[in-house]
């Protein structure tokens, strides 16, 4: 069964005559109760102005009954509060047996107001009683009792009065079921209803909800203060007084009451909407202020909560709207960066290919000039011009994120320390150099000559900002970049990092200035003095690497530059040397490709000058005809950066498919994504950078002619192995068994070797880089490491001196394809080197001499 009350149907069913009015006087509805005692039809009167409907008197429009009908009608528009009609003669339509007859009837009528949001008369309603048959008993009571003076017969005055008396008792009766029809409808009234009666405002009625809402007490009888004291400092009997005194409702909305529901509970926060009507007699007196509303402290909790999560909504969204500014800032920044990153890009190759026809001739003008020492200086001089063009030209790389990164893994705090006295070198005596290193430090990965050029930069661009004096700190430590950082900068990704803090106190920066710091050839420094790439260079190296890079600064108060480099797991890779040593030639057939005319001369020049033979080609579709003539080739130098349809690593490619044993060397002032990713060379990719030295070319030259020797030399010792089993089987050496580790990433050489260690009797363990090789060492015994020197991620000289601090009793072999750039290693204790090409007796004797300085121990 439904709790709800259907006061439609209430209103429909009520068998007293009720009927609703507009504020024209219009009718809008009526119950079938009215609808009888008019008989008459709703949907006849709907839309009428009731004195049109029922006019009383046709032909006289002002008579006095509907004078009386508006007169109480204009009073319920005016005052806002009930107006009662306690008798008023009025003429209606009766349904009888003939027919429907207009017939004076005598009226009791309550017209009641229906107030709108605002508090004004929307509606009347009107309660109306037939009292004609009470008021004809008054008539003939007064008639019996002229009667009676006058000396009627008793006994017909008796049955007059026993006949009125019981017509009396059944109006009572219905009188009666009527007040117990509305105790009903008030006590079960969805809001609260109360009562109040006279000044002191004491508590006649209230309804169920009206005792829950102030706490089930007991109020009747009682006056407002007494029953609900809490409530007087709240200033409600106030409000109550104010209606008695000026006959206006007052309506509370929202309204927060505390209550005390519970003896001795705190008060409770309570919000009602509610009215307080007076109760007015015909008289126009008010007697009372009658109380009725709703407790709507669950709505207001809800629209509070509502609120709440609507202004948290409103935050986020605020928030959402700034980091999705921020973000489309930072975008057009990238963006930007981005477009200029690949113009200097394509400078830096066009810069450097000039630079390497200059840089290459002036090589080889120093031996026609030689003994004539001002020749000499002013080559010198010329010298170093193309070495800082090369260097900005790296900046201009570096910005562009196009500079092909070494990266290895190292620990921060030691390369800092190790640039102490350097950078107070460069800095000179008037500026104070602090280093703060943090314990427990991480290692990072990164490029650690390209590091040293971006602290070193940032050092000079400090003493420049402080005027040669002042205090200059770097601080490394480790950090944490959380997501919520990431979503205020795009570019981070959330994860550990090895912080780089350089502060200065020098003049800072202003914001205008902060925020074009990064941007490449912007300077605040005079004309000549600086070129406006160093912070750009720091940047392109830092997002390279995979870092973050923040600048924060003050005018007056200096300027903090932090880098954030990705943290590495990997333990710390030793540095080694760039091997040095005479400049050596050869005479083996090379092929330079280069599409442009001057550089692929210069180059021609430098080779043939080292003594090789030289073949040349314009692009890499001559090359590759060169290459399948049949000609023999035994190293390809090759630009990049190149016209045509087959691009550079395509032609290796081909080249190795019709040479498998031709080594390729690229060359290249701009990489772009031809044989680099993600800032790395591809692995087995072998890089000179333009301009290049003559030394640096020749250098790299023969290390990977040597490899190909070695490969070329054990391939024939290979075979004349095989063809010397077939002829008779070979007698096994009756020489020491070692167990030896062999480390070897060039796949031929790595075979050949370990064939050659076997036919010696040995046995051997083959692998392809340091990391395998440290591996096996961690869980097997080994009498000799035999290692090339030129591995891939940790070189084989690192792993050897690894391997010595771990097994100090192991005996080292080092391979090398370098000639006398490991000259020394030879004094060096438990370690003998072993030159590229070798064969079969060098490999035995080396051996030997393991063998030897072991018994020696």
């Amino acid at each position: 069964m439904s709790d709800t009350i259907d006061y439609k149907r209430l209103f429909a069913l009520s068998p007293n005559p009720y009927m609703v009015l507009d504020r024209e006087l219009r009718y809008v509805a009526a119950n079938e109760a009215y609808l009888r005692v008019t008989a008459s039809r709703l949907e006849d009167l709907v839309g009428r102005h009731i004195l049109s409907a029922f006019p009383h008197d046709p032909q006289d429009p002002a008579n006095v009954s509907a004078r009386m009908l508006r007169d109480s009608f204009e009073r319920v528009l005016a005052r806002r509060a009930p107006d009662t009609l306690a008798l008023i003669p009025y003429r209606v339509p009766m349904q009888t047996p003939e027919g429907i007859v207009v017939q004076d009837r005598f009226w009791s009528a309550t017209h009641t107001p229906l107030l709108d949001e605002r508090g004004e008369v929307a509606f009347i309603l009107q309660h109306t009683v037939d009292v004609t048959e009470l008021q004809q008993l008054k008539r003939n009571a007064r008639a019996a009792q002229f009667a009676f003076e006058e000396g009627p017969p008793q006994e017909q005055l008796q049955a007059g009065i026993l006949a009125r008396a019981r017509s009396v008792q059944e109006v009572n009766r219905t009188l009666d079921e009527e007040r117990r029809h509305l105790r009903r409808l008030f006590e079960q009234a969805p809001g609260f209803v109360a009562i109040l009666r006279g000044r002191e405002l004491v508590f006649e009625l209230t309804n169920p909800a009206y005792e829950q809402t102030v706490g089930h007490r007991n109020v009747l009888g009682k006056r407002v203060v007494d029953a609900l004291p809490e409530v007087v400092e709240q200033g409600l009997p106030e409000l109550l007084h104010r209606v008695m005194d000026t006959g206006e409702p007052f309506v509370g909305r929202g309204m927060l009451v505390r209550l005390q529901r519970t003896p001795g509970a705190p008060l409770t926060d309570t919000y009602l909407d509610f009215v307080y009507q007076p109760i007015v007699e015909p008289d126009g007196s008010i007697i009372g202020v009658f109380v009725q509303g709703n407790d709507i402290s669950e709505q207001k909790r809800a629209e509070e909560e509502l609120r709440r999560y609507r202004d948290h909504l409103e935050e986020l969204v605020h928030e959402r709207t700034q980091a999705l500014a921020q973000t489309e800032a930072a975008l057009r920044q990238s963006q930007k960066m981005e477009a200029v990153g690949k113009l200097t890009g394509g400078v830096a190759h066009d810069f450097n290919n000039l630079l390497q026809v200059i840089s290459g001739n002036l090589q080889l003008l120093q031996r026609e000039v030689a003994g004539r020492e001002q020749g000499q200086r002013r080559l010198q001089a010329a010298i170093g011009a193309v070495e800082r063009g090369a260097k900005l030209a790296s900046q201009l790389l570096s910005f562009a994120r196009r500079q092909p990164l070494e990266p290895s893994v190292i620990n921060l705090g030691r390369l800092v320390r190790g640039m102490d006295d350097l950078l107070r070198r460069s800095l000179g005596e008037d500026i104070e150099v602090e280093t703060v290193i943090s314990g427990g430090l991480w290692n990072t990965f990164a490029d650690p000559n390209q590091l040293e050029n971006v602290i070193l930069n940032l050092a000079i661009n400090a003493r420049d900002a402080m005027a040669n004096t002042g205090k200059l700190t770097l601080e490394v430590s480790n950090a944490s970049l959380d997501d919520h950082y990431a979503q205020l900068h795009s570019e981070v990704v959330p994860g550990q990092y090895v912080l780089l803090a350089i502060s200065d106190t020098g003049s800072g920066m202003p914001p205008e200035v902060l925020e074009r710091a990064f941007e490449p050839f912007f300077t605040t420094k005079p004309e000549g003095r600086g070129t406006g790439l160093g912070l750009s260079m720091v940047y392109g190296f830092v997002k390279q690497t995979g870092g973050h890079v923040k600048i924060y600064s003050e005018v007056g108060h200096g300027t903090t530059l932090k880098i954030y480099l990705p943290r590495a797991f990997q333990t710390e890779a030793e540095q080694v040397d760039v091997p040095t040593g005479p400049i050596e030639g050869g005479t083996e057939t090379i092929l330079v490709v280069e599409d442009d005319v001057e550089v692929r001369t210069t180059a021609v020049e430098m080779l043939s000058e080292l003594g090789y033979r030289v073949l040349k080609a314009a692009d890499g579709q001559s090359a590759l005809a060169i290459i399948q003539s049949g000609v023999s080739v035994d190293l390809l130098f090759t630009d990049v950066v190149m016209p045509g349809p087959v691009r550079s690593p395509e032609l290796a490619r081909q080249a190795k498919a019709v040479l498998p044993e031709i080594e390729v060397l690229f060359t290249s002032g701009y990489t772009e994504n031809a044989i680099v990713h993600g800032g790395r060379l591809d692995p087995g990719v072998n890089l000179l950078g333009k301009p290049y030295r003559r030394e640096d070319l020749a250098r790299k030259l023969r290390q990977l002619l040597r490899n190909r020797q070695q490969r070329l030399l054990q391939k024939e010792q290979q075979a004349s192995r095989q063809r010397a089993r077939a002829e008779r089987p070979p007698e096994p050496p009756k020489k020491a068994r070692l167990r030896v580790l062999l480390v070897e990433d060039d796949e031929d050489i790595r075979t050949s070797a370990y064939e050659l260690l076997g036919i010696l009797g040995h046995d051997v363990l083959a692998v392809s880089n340091a990391e395998e090789a440290r591996g096996a060492l961690s869980v097997d015994e080994f009498d000799v490491l035999f290692t090339d020197v030129s591995l891939p991620g940790m070189s084989g000289v690192e792993l050897a001196r690894e391997a010595l601090r771990r097994r100090p009793g192991l005996r080292v072999i080092i391979a090398s394809g370098y000639g006398n750039a490991t000259e020394g290693w030879e004094q060096m204790k438990n370690v003998v080197v072993l030159p590229k090409p070798y064969a079969l007796s060098q490999i035995e004797r080396a051996m030997e001499q393991v063998v030897a300085s072991r018994s020696e121990r």
